[in-house]
């Protein structure tokens, strides 16, 4: 099921990129031999670098270390941009209508209502940002970008931006580069810091040396049947507290019905946060690797 919908957003892009060229479509021969550039078909090529800060500016500036507010957003009036590398998509279901990038100073996520974002924004691909009226805040402390979305509860927080929207406010910078992206080893003595927690969710890291306490050889990681109200299911790591950390897979994830691995491992993903909860996104079933001791 999964795949079909990739699939489709695929072929949706690839239609979409017909519509927008003309004559030029999916079976031109620039797409047969592989010789296009996608900033010819997605995003804004008229944006300039004008006023580009950095993630850490934008951080403190709209968010901050000592912010108390779970689910709070604000718009971007100023004229100013970020500029990026992408360090996670959705390629393999578990990041989904976002992105992850960084600059690095830091990392947040762009929320994007829109499937098959890895086709046009692999991993490694440099971006521009216009933030100008984009809105900026926090969904669980998690820093992220988009639009504003009120639930019903009367929070409001920065949600997913329509595709169109989207499509405005980005630029694409050269061609992906995947050996940029370079995952940090995450600190474990420095678990329950606020500080570290703040400075460092959102960003792609590598827990090493650890195993997953449910995996008992049959136990997969986000079977429907085990779904919360989020359509995931969180797996705790041995010898931490499910309170502190955990890995996160949606039920949607390619890899949601694989079986977990028994043995020690290395887990990489984007460490994002729900209140002082680090939760592991893994991009795929890639990013768990065997540990071997040096």
């Amino acid at each position: 099921m999964n795949t079909l919908r990739y699939l489709f957003a695929i072929c949706t892009s690839m239609v979409m990129v017909g519509c927008m060229d003309g004559d030029k479509g999916l079976f031109d021969s620039d797409w047969e031999t592989g010789n296009v550039n996608p900033s010819d078909y997605f995003g804004n090529n008229s944006l300039q670098e004008t006023n580009v800060v950095t993630i850490k500016e934008l951080k403190d500036k709209y968010i901050g270390v000592s912010n108390s507010v779970q689910n709070d957003t604000a718009r971007i009036t100023e004229d100013c941009q970020i500029k990026a590398i992408v360090t996670a998509n959705d390629v393999g279901g578990n990041v989904y209508s976002e992105i992850a990038v960084d600059d690095g100073t830091a990392s947040i996520l762009i929320c994007i209502s829109q499937g098959g974002l890895f086709a046009y924004l692999p991993v490694g691909q440099e971006i521009l940002v216009d933030l100008k009226g984009l809105y900026i805040g926090t969904y669980g402390y998690q820093a992220q970008i988009g639009t504003a979305y009120t639930n019903a509860s009367g929070k409001t927080f920065p949600s997913r931006m329509s595709q169109v929207l989207w499509q405005q406010h980005f630029k694409l910078i050269g061609k992906a580069d995947p050996t940029k992206v370079v995952a940090e080893e995450f600190d474990v003595d420095k678990l329950k810091d606020k500080t570290y927690l703040y400075e460092n969710s959102g960003k792609l890291m590598t827990i090493k040396n650890v195993k997953l306490k449910e995996a008992d050889g049959k136990k997969t990681f986000a079977p429907s049947s085990e779904k919360d109200a989020g359509n995931g299911v969180s797996r705790q790591i041995a010898g931490f507290s499910s309170s502190y950390l955990v890995v996160r897979s949606s039920t949607y994830a390619d890899f949601a019905g694989l079986v977990m691995p028994k043995e020690a491992l290395n887990l990489t993903g984007v460490f994002t946060r729900y209140g002082t909860t680090w939760q592991i996104l893994l991009r795929d079933i890639n990013d768990v690797e065997p540990y071997k001791a040096q």
